[in-house]
């Protein structure tokens, strides 16, 4: 029997799928034995890796792009910073500036990169600094003058010159790790083995209904050992709010129309829960897709505009993420009549069944513990002395 017409498209891109794997693989495999040389250089202590005597918490990933740091940084801040002053470090991902920085009162996007501005827009009272050498940029901030408790960093896992004290490693629900590939043919930074570094591994975006079958299966086929935890998360999503906040809509009532066009712009790696999100507003969606990180220009702006011009109807708004929102923001002389129908989605993180509490009090004691006035540190000064 003759296949149809779309089962003869879906078996062709099957197929070409295949055989682009098939051509890419062999250069995962080249990039698998450097990234393989590179971690046994620091295992063997050939290539240093440094410990700094105040807590270090490292989030971060084996997989490129869309587990969900930046909320989960989020949630400890939350968790942190009313017993302890707070710092957080990131990279500063495609910002148009270079070395150290310390974020100031007006944070924007280009010289801090989206996801510390909006670390920073979010959390007034932390401090909040980009170095793409974190062992340079930690000593800076305990240098700085002003006072540290514990240092967050942001993506560190693979930045391997530094030995943090905890490290926590972000694992999304939706690609595990044994069914992955290192890149190009697949989307693993390193080797899944590299996870044995973790003290505490999350399966971020993980459903807010996880049978306890399906949760046992994830335990054994992550195979941890001894000395690793093991929590599962759930992204949230909260009611849009204005991407200029000085600009709100004129109509109240907009959001809730039944009648709502809806333009979807980002910039992320994984735009899923957007798209879910957009779908509980309105069936009438046209969506707009930039690259990771984009960094918005000027004629982006103006196709932006375009499409949302092209909607149908007078009720309709743009809705983006919040990073999305950080890069949009230095676009301030945008039309008023645009800017108020701007809107971004707020996402948090909550852990499942018991895992908050656990998850909340082994970080909360490993950094009572190392606190540079703690008992136990004292110890250790001592000792080294």
């Amino acid at each position: 029997m003759a296949l149809a017409g779309p089962a003869i498209s879906f078996v062709n891109n099957l197929s070409n799928r295949n055989i682009f794997f098939f051509l890419l693989l062999p250069f995962s495999w080249i990039y698998g034995l450097i990234v393989f040389m590179r971690n046994k250089l620091f295992d063997f202590g050939i290539l240093p890796s440094e410990e700094f005597d105040i807590p270090v918490i490292s989030v971060g990933n084996i997989s490129v792009g869309g587990t969900g740091k930046t909320p989960h940084i989020e949630y400890l801040i939350r968790l942190l910073k009313d017993e302890f002053s707070v710092a957080t470090l990131s990279r500063g991902y495609k910002r148009k500036t270079k070395g150290f920085i310390i974020a100031g009162d007006n944070p924007d996007a280009e010289t801090l990169g989206d996801e510390p501005c909006q670390l920073k827009q979010k959390f007034q009272d932390i401090i909040v600094a980009v170095d793409a050498n974190r062992r340079n940029g930690i000593r800076k901030l305990l240098s700085c003058g002003k006072k540290i408790d514990l240092i967050l960093l942001d993506d560190a896992f693979q930045h391997r010159y530094v030995s943090p004290g905890l490290s926590i490693l972000l694992i999304d629900y939706n690609r595990p790790l044994h069914s992955d590939y290192l890149l190009p043919a697949g989307r693993l930074r390193e080797p899944a083995s590299g996870k044995e570094r973790a003290d505490i591994l999350l399966i971020s975006k993980s459903p807010q209904k996880l049978k306890p079958i399906e949760r046992r299966i994830i335990v054994k086929d992550t195979n941890l050992h001894t000395l690793q935890y093991l929590y599962f998360t759930t992204v949230n999503s909260h009611p849009p709010l204005p991407v200029f906040p000085k600009d709100n809509t004129d109509d109240p009532e907009l959001l809730k129309s039944s009648n709502l066009s809806l333009l979807m712009v980002s910039g992320i790696a994984n735009p899923r829960d957007l798209k879910r999100f957009a779908r509980s507003l309105s069936t009438r969606i046209k969506e707009l897709y930039f690259p990771d990180h984009h960094n918005y220009s000027a004629s982006d702006m103006i196709v932006i505009q375009e499409q949302f011009q092209s909607l149908e109807g007078e009720e309709k708004i743009l809705i983006t993420t919040e990073k999305d929102a950080v890069r949009f923001q230095k676009y301030s002389d945008l039309p008023e009549n645009f800017k108020n129908r701007m809107f971004y989605i707020p996402i948090s993180i909550d852990f499942l069944n018991e895992d908050a509490e656990n998850f909340n009090k082994q970080v909360l004691s490993y950094v009572r513990d190392n606190k540079r006035n703690s008992i136990l540190h004292k110890g250790k000064d001592e000792i080294s002395a």
